[in-house]
């Protein structure tokens, strides 16, 4: 019998794992999720390569060949990261060539301090691209206002892209916009429409994390406002992705920019641990599973039916309406969840040379 992992498939939604660590690809830990669990491609971040790197002694070899080749420290954690991609991409390449580039995709970040910086978003996406050679590698570009034109012009040089840190209906559909605008002109450069493919990763459990902490304890609309916001994303991809425009493109091979529910294991230990997963499954989507969601989904604590992102999307639409009544300012709310997502992984990028200062010092002598 399929894991609940595995049946996510069957309802048109693909798992991706959230983790990559090079434990995973030693112990045959992610081969297993994929052969076994239905995995069908896999996510990071500078905080889960902080974590990654801190943790046992993986990366140690690793750390003294880059002391030999006289790295310093930067230049190590990309040296590192990338060999973790490349080996990532190289697992899940038979499931990117059997599904004809449907899947299969590891995706790395661009330096968060390139956050609002355009061109060096560009140049880094350019170089991370060429340099992992792979076609499932997608580059992580955040969603701010000086990300958009980077997406524009790396869709358009027909590189993948992973659009991270959306959090608000109107930045999705300026990513949106961007995306489409992008693949207009990889078509007038007379580039492959099929081979540019990207998501747009819409982030769930923080957004009921900053909405709860400004709502009264005990307040019916604690814990709503993630879910309400995700189900009317997706109306907007579906309204999107249809018409005159996306049809044009269509006719030349272009792939949906399918929305990725991204940070979805539960904040709050009074919520279901897998409430972002029941209620967000749709065609067409992608959900990043940390490991404790698919620890709950192992265990059999999902409740999983089609189509469940696409119920009572007027409900949503109210809780937003609702939360305004009651004083939320929730493009506050967003606004400032994407200034803290920015901040936290530039944070987790320092870390992680301070954690490789340590370990190499450890390993080297």
């Amino acid at each position: 019998m399929a894991s609940d992992i595995a049946r996510l498939n069957t309802y048109g939604q693909s798992p991706w794992y959230d983790n990559l660590a090079r434990v995973l690809l030693q112990d045959g830990g992610l081969r297993r999720l994929i052969e076994d669990d239905g995995i069908r491609g896999v996510t990071s971040n500078p905080t889960i390569f902080e974590k990654a790197m801190g943790t046992g002694d993986a990366y140690d070899d690793g750390l003294k060949e880059c002391e030999g080749a006289g790295l310093g420290i930067e230049d190590s954690y990309w040296r590192l990261v990338t060999e973790d991609v490349a080996r990532a991409a190289d697992l899940l390449r038979p499931l990117y060539d059997s599904t004809g580039g449907a899947d299969g995709f590891v995706s790395i970040e661009v330096s968060p301090d390139l956050a609002h910086d355009t061109d060096g978003t560009c140049a880094q996406a350019k170089t991370l691209f060429a340099e992992l050679a792979r076609p499932n590698v997608m580059i992580k570009i955040p969603a701010t206002a000086e990300g958009l034109p980077a997406i524009t012009a790396t869709i358009a040089e027909g590189i993948n892209v992973n659009v991270t840190l959306i959090f608000a209906l109107a930045r999705h559909a300026a990513v949106i916009d961007a995306y489409l605008a992008g693949l207009e002109q990889l078509a007038a450069n007379g580039g492959d429409l099929s081979k540019a493919s990207s998501v747009a990763s819409f982030f769930v459990s923080r957004v009921d994390t900053e909405t709860d902490r400004r709502l009264p304890e005990g307040h019916p609309l604690r814990g709503k406002a993630a879910v309400a916001n995700a189900k009317l994303a997706y109306q907007l991809f579906q309204r999107s992705f249809a018409g005159t425009r996306w049809d044009a493109l269509a006719q030349r091979g272009a792939r949906l920019q399918r929305p990725l529910w991204a940070s979805t294991s539960t904040k709050n230990p009074d919520y279901p641990p897998t409430l972002y997963i029941d209620e967000l499954i749709g065609t067409d989507t992608v959900n990043t599973l940390a490991p404790a969601s698919i620890d709950a989904l192992r265990d059999g604590q999902a409740t999983l039916a089609a189509d469940t992102v696409a119920v009572d999307t007027e409900g949503a639409e109210q809780v937003i309406d609702d939360l305004g009544a009651a004083g939320i300012d929730f493009d506050d709310v967003t606004a400032t969840l994407e200034r803290e997502g920015v901040a936290s992984f530039s944070a987790s990028f320092h870390d992680a040379f301070n954690t490789l200062e340590k370990k190499r010092a450890e390993v080297t002598g």
